[in-house]
């Protein structure tokens, strides 16, 4: 319970924290997002860069995206691709 003289939590700092305890509350099905969670939890702010945002963004994004993937399991392998099978 807050007290009369308590400072109200309001302003762009504590918008950002509650939008990440927010993402933290409810998992998502998408991997990236849940992989991100996990590395927000170990990269502080002061650590990350100005793309920071947007890579998740796009990571999450492309995943969500419909259609296809483009990698495909070669014959007789287990899918991983190496610089030997362009020999």
């Amino acid at each position: 319970m807050l007290s009369d003289d308590a400072v109200p939590l309001v302003g762009p700092r504590v918008d950002r924290l509650r939008a990440i305890l927010e993402r933290l509350r409810s998992p998502s099905g998408n991997p990236i997002s849940r992989a991100r969670q996990f590395v927000e939890m170990q990269v502080p702010l002061s650590r990350r860069g100005p793309g920071w945002d947007r890579h998740w963004r796009e990571l999450e994004a492309y995943l969500d995206s419909p259609g296809d993937w483009s990698g495909q399991a070669y014959e007789g392998q287990d899918g991983d691709y190496t610089a030997e099978d362009e020999e």
